[in-house]
């Protein structure tokens, strides 16, 4: 007779074993997740201009989801590529930037001045925060220390349109405080990583390097 109770710890672990095979086995590509993640973030900018802000931060999420997957999948299925990365780094660039620029819009219509400038400093911030970190791994530094890291600018952003005025969850203004939060929280990391990045350099042999010294591919163009 069929036994009763908890599946043992086993199955699961075999279940989870079998749909990642199937994944991997499967014609999904790693950029396919990464435009599809494009797919819902255009959706959430669109939401936005429409001021269904529920709405636009559960396209948000999924579509910051789905940023995330495409590396994890990237690396565990093997079909992983260099365009892949570079695909997958422009792509989450793009779609931050699209999402606020509709927040800005939303600002800026509501007459909120302030606000939608704050949207151009938060662009501004993750665009630093990413370009310190590229910067200084082209010099052989590791950079991923600060407080604004995308995971939790996703979170705070997410925050601010599930409870923005009008969502319909709570009537409270939030997303506003989100923005100026967020643009507070990238300039302090932005910060972070130049000093971190000094002081790494400093730590060599020989000190800062010299212009001639530093690799071309750290080089402005």
């Amino acid at each position: 007779m069929p036994r009763n109770g908890p599946r043992p710890e086993g199955s699961n672990a075999e279940l989870s074993v079998m749909v990642r095979n199937r994944l991997v086995e499967s014609r999904l590509t790693p950029n396919a997740i990464s435009m599809t993640g494009l797919v819902f973030n255009l959706a959430a900018a669109a939401l936005v201009w429409q001021r269904y802000f529920f709405l636009a931060g559960l396209a948000f999420i999924i579509g910051s989801v789905m940023d995330t997957l495409d590396g994890r999948y990237a690396r565990a299925s093997g079909k992983g590529t260099v365009f892949g990365a570079f695909l997958d780094s422009t792509l989450d660039r793009l779609e931050e930037g699209i999402v606020l620029t509709a927040v800005a819009a939303y600002f800026a219509e509501t007459g909120d001045s302030f606000a939608a400038a704050m949207c151009v400093v938060v662009v501004l911030g993750s665009l630093m925060v990413s370009y310190t970190r590229a910067r200084a791994e082209a010099l052989g530094v590791e950079c991923k220390v600060g407080i604004a890291t995308r995971p939790v600018r996703v979170v705070i952003l997410s925050a601010g349109l599930v409870l923005a005025k009008g969502a319909g969850v709570v009537d409270i203004e939030l997303l506003a405080p989100a923005i100026y939060v967020m643009a507070g929280l990238t300039a302090v990391t932005v910060g972070q990583r130049v000093l971190h990045v000094r002081n790494a350099l400093k730590a060599l042999d020989g000190g800062v390097p010299s212009s001639e010294q530093v690799p071309a591919a750290a080089r402005d163009v």
